[in-house]
């Protein structure tokens, strides 16, 4: 039953909806501000009264909404103290917006956005560098040597350069007295070569001489030689005749008389300068004979600094090892050069050397190993050959070379063309050492000129007879000057052109072989001896086309070449002529050459200028 009535009292209405109401209701909290918000002696109408109330009202509901909003927790317990009530102002308004004002900041807020995008992008690029940066350094320690072992190899190195100077320092002075030997081994015989040339030339020019006075007197009196000059006289002919013999029997025939060296010696001098040159060889070998390789081959000395190069680059490349190594080559270098002699046909060339070959070697493997286009182990060779071969050769200029021997010219323009170039290819700028060998070579020839050109002038009677002694005299030494002019002249590429006329042209050919020729008799031998004189000439200084005149030195040949053709033309050589035609179109003496042959009316030559 109890059930039940709460169930029906459950669908029932509460008792307090039920209850009649006798005693006037309270008022609310809206009818409580109505009445202090309305004045009391003012007559409104019962409409806007209501209107108000429900205005206050709506606003104190949305206060609370937003209390509600702000703070959940908010106590909604009316306080004790009175509350101020704030009127909403509807006046209020938000600022006009159109699509411009929109687009600004949106354009605005992009910019911002994109430099910040950039600026991350920046750092992280900048990480990335890092990033392999780090990991670089890190392979790099990896790969490398740990600081004891660059330390064992610095330290290994450091010993080695030393004890490598120690024993150059100890074996130079050795070094330097069997230079001294050698050097003035080939120094005595070069003296005593040209010594006995100048003593037999004296002689015999003075028994020619006393001959010619004696033929004058016209005197039957024998003529007194004392006995030096007689052998001196017998030794010379004695040598001449073995000359011949030998020309004989290698067939050539073509040869004149006085274009021989004339550099033999007795049996007894060669025997001795044989001996001694093999006791010098024989000292210059025991020099590092007891030296380990490490220290006296140059190979391996290269192969050390090699290593270094390869295993550390940089510390080899701040220590300008380039720069030491032709001073620690320069003894071992010297060494291998001391038998070298430039002057024979048979001395091995440069480029054969084992010096230079393991040079040429270690440079090849420093082009491979740095990038450096400009590495300064390219110029080691060219230093050595500035510093050690050029002094060497430059010796032998100065004080052995003979100018009178075409062999000795020969030989020795074939090393120097050699060096030259091979120093031109190594370094660009302008070789000291270059400058000094050529200074010595010019100074040589000036002063061959001077000392051993000698042709004397004979009375006409005494050379008319081709086998009379003066004649065979003059001849000799004439053909003596034509070889020194030859060999001047074989320089042509090496010393300037200008060098060269001045030499060969202005102070040999015009003042001696033009006066020998102007003193001869006219004829084939004349034409024979122009001819040999022009054929030597290079041909690079008339390669001109447009050429109508020859080298001015050239003048006063020409001028002979001229004068003989008249004296030919008139002269039972008459057909000699056409042989100094094509001399003087040679030469490039053109003018003069169709002048001759219209004064002569030679027009079967014309054809020889019009191949030119």
């Amino acid at each position: 039953m109890k059930k039940n009535s709460d169930e029906d009292s459950e669908s029932e209405p509460d008792d307090h909806e039920k209850r009649i109401p006798f005693t006037p209701k309270p008022q609310t909290l809206k009818q409580r501000m109505a009445e202090e918000t309305t004045p009391r002696n003012e007559e409104t109408s019962e409409e806007s009264q209501e209107d108000e109330n429900q205005d206050i009202w709506e606003q104190q509901q949305m206060r609370k909404a937003v209390k509600i909003t702000e703070g959940p927790d908010l106590d909604l317990s009316y306080s004790s103290e009175p509350q101020t009530v704030k009127k909403f102002d509807t006046l209020i308004s938000l600022p006009p917006v159109n699509l411009e004002i929109i687009k600004k900041q949106l354009n605005t807020r992009l910019t911002l956005l994109q430099d910040t995008h950039r600026s991350h992008l920046r750092e992280y690029e900048k990480y990335i560098q890092d990033v392999k940066s780090s990991k670089s350094t890190i392979q790099n320690l990896e790969n490398s040597s740990n600081q004891a072992l660059n330390f064992k190899f610095y330290k290994s190195m450091k010993i080695y350069v030393e004890n490598l100077i120690d024993c150059l320092n100890e074996k130079i002075i050795s070094i330097q007295e069997i230079e001294s030997s050698m050097h003035a081994l080939l120094l005595k015989q070069a003296m005593t070569l040209m010594k006995r040339r100048q003593d037999e030339l004296k002689h015999e020019s003075t028994y020619l001489q006393q001959l010619s006075r004696r033929a004058e007197t016209s005197t039957n009196e024998s003529l007194a030689v004392d006995e030096k000059t007689q052998w001196i006289l017998e030794e010379i002919e004695s040598r001449r005749s073995r000359r011949r013999q030998a020309r004989t029997l290698s067939g050539n025939c073509d040869h004149q008389e006085g274009t021989s060296s004339d550099d033999e010696l007795s049996s007894a001098d060669m025997t001795d300068f044989q001996k001694t040159q093999g006791d010098i060889s024989q000292d210059h070998k025991k020099i590092f004979e007891d030296v380990h390789d490490d220290f006296c081959d140059i190979q391996h000395i290269l192969l050390k600094f090699q290593q270094w190069r390869e295993k550390y680059p940089d510390s080899y490349y701040e220590a300008f090892i380039s720069l030491c190594i032709p001073k620690l080559l320069n003894p071992l270098i010297r060494v291998q050069l001391i038998d070298w002699n430039p002057l024979k046909f048979d001395a091995i060339g440069i480029k054969q050397m084992p010096w230079f070959t393991s040079i040429e070697e270690f440079m090849a493997s420093s082009m491979e190993d740095s990038k450096k286009e400009d590495s300064a182990d390219k110029k080691i060779l060219s230093t050595v050959i500035n510093k050690t071969l050029i002094p060497r050769l430059t010796d032998f200029v100065e004080f052995i070379w003979d100018p009178l021997s075409t062999s000795q010219t020969t030989s020795l323009i074939t090393h120097c063309r050699v060096i030259l170039e091979e120093l031109s290819t190594c370094a660009n700028e302008v070789s000291k050492g270059k400058q000094d060998l050529l200074k010595s070579v010019v100074v040589r020839m000036k002063k061959a000129i001077e000392d051993d050109v000698f042709i004397p002038l004979y009375p006409k009677w005494t050379v008319e007879n081709k086998t009379s002694p003066h004649s065979k005299f003059q001849e000799r030494q004439f053909w003596s000057g034509v070889k020194l002019f030859h060999n001047i002249l074989l320089w042509n590429g090496l010393l300037p052109d200008d060098t060269l006329q001045e030499l060969g042209l202005g102070k040999l050919l015009n003042r001696y072989l033009i006066i020998a020729l102007l003193n001869a008799i006219p004829g084939p031998d004349v034409v024979k001896k122009c001819d040999q004189i022009a054929a030597y000439l290079p041909e690079k200084w008339f390669q001109n086309s447009a050429m109508r005149t020859s080298v001015p030195q050239l003048e006063n040949f020409i001028q002979f070449l001229l004068q003989s053709a008249h004296k030919l033309s008139r002269s039972e050589f008459r057909d000699e002529v056409k042989e100094i035609i094509p001399i003087l179109v040679k030469i490039k003496a053109l003018n003069q050459a169709e002048s001759f042959i219209e004064e002569y009316h030679l027009d079967h030559l014309k054809s020889v200028i019009k191949e030119v």
